[in-house]
């Protein structure tokens, strides 16, 4: 069964934000364009892997051997809980690590808070020939900054043009944007949150400034339904997936990097020695 076979419908088209989106409309439980349960779902993700591995080397050795400028970046977003743990293990950790670079925007620092707050995020920016995973990202410059009154109204609104600028400079430079919001149910985030509390393997993941966060749910989808509206565009379009189910999440995220990756037509890279003559001077040694 090939891996399309799974989907009824494209998500990538399906879970695409488009004009008239609203955050509130989506069922974090639903698992939109998909024709399997959670077993044929993590088949089609173990057989994905292998189909995103091949891409991602294909894209690897592209640049190693013949400079191909091109790469992907992956930024993720969510509340807690939401999943993109489990994304960056079970998706991206399919493919070689060399070949990924991660990185995870924590509280800035001194040093960055003195500096634009694209500063930091502009040297994460994969190399040609990498997945970049943003885990958390420069929407947190808009979102947190929004909620908790972090930066005024006016510097706000300056930062989605200045999103915006950022990414179609990216993609103007041959990078390939798939930006995601892991979209999770308060109670399925309490569900999660008590895991962590009962479970002593889970306790270094809890943070008790989660449940103060979840308090400000209903504004923090209100930002995240304006830089829906002001920051999806062509060049860098938003996906929203239902996170509730984590099986559909990986593999809707799945879909995407390798419908990203499909994109770009790869080939493996042509040897740039005559293939013959090292076989014989191997054969001989």
């Amino acid at each position: 069964m090939g891996q399309e076979t799974y989907w009824a419908s494209d998500p990538s088209e399906l879970l695409r934000v488009r004009e008239g989106f609203r955050l509130d409309e989506v069922d974090p439980r639903g698992t939109p364009g998909i024709d399997a349960d959670k077993a044929a779902g993590h088949a089609a993700l173990a057989e994905g892997a292998g189909i995103l591995a091949e891409l991602q080397e294909k894209l690897y050795a592209g640049n190693q051997m013949g400079d191909d400028p091109r790469r992907v970046l992956l930024v993720l977003q969510a509340m807690d809980t939401a999943g993109k743990g489990g994304i960056v293990k079970h998706v991206v950790g399919a493919v070689d690590p060399q070949g990924v670079h991660l990185a995870a925007f924590k509280k800035p620092t001194e040093e960055e808070l003195a500096h634009d707050f694209l500063w930091r995020v502009r040297k994460q920016v994969p190399a040609a020939g990498r997945i970049g995973v943003f885990d958390r990202s420069h929407y947190e410059d808009v979102l947190i900054g929004r909620v908790r009154g972090l930066a005024p109204p006016d510097e706000i609104e300056r930062r989605y043009g200045a999103i915006n600028a950022f990414e179609a400079e990216l993609a103007a430079s041959h990078t390939t944007i798939v930006k995601v919001m892991l979209h999770i149910s308060m109670d399925e985030q309490r569900e999660r949150l008590l895991e962590r509390l009962d479970r002593a393997d889970k306790h270094w993941k809890f943070n008790p400034g989660d449940i103060d966060e979840r308090q400000l749910a209903p504004a923090y989808r209100d930002a995240y339904q304006v830089v829906f509206e002001r920051t999806s565009t062509e060049v860098a379009p938003w996906h929203v997936i239902p996170a509730d189910r984590k099986w559909y999440a990986r593999l809707a995220v799945q879909h995407l990097l390798i419908d990203a990756l499909e994109g770009l037509s790869l080939e493996w890279p042509a040897a740039d020695f005559d293939v013959a003559e090292q076989r014989a001077r191997l054969l001989g040694s």
